[in-house]
């Protein structure tokens, strides 16, 4: 029922910054720390002042979500049972 995953392929999926836009809506944001090396050192929720992020990366974060559905979603349909979205 519950497969771990690291921060590294969380930050891959591009939900990341998804989940920060709804987020800095009430001013808050997970902030990740990532070494030069690109390893995630530390992740922690955060109290921020901006609300919003620039149109390059939103647009890099929207196709990132577009390819994990793609690649994804033959797994996401199995998780579910589809007939449950059927229409009666």
């Amino acid at each position: 029922m519950v497969t771990k995953k690291t921060w590294e392929e969380f930050r891959e999926t591009g939900l990341v910054l998804i989940i920060n836009q709804i987020l800095h809506i009430f001013g808050w944001a997970i902030v990740f720390t990532v070494e030069t090396d690109g390893n995630v050192s530390d992740v922690y929720p955060a109290r921020v002042k901006f609300r919003g992020f620039d149109n390059t990366l939103t647009d890099k974060a929207y196709a990132k979500v577009t390819k994990y559905m793609k690649d994804n979603v033959e797994e996401l349909i199995k998780e579910i049972d589809i007939t449950d979205l059927k229409e009666n």
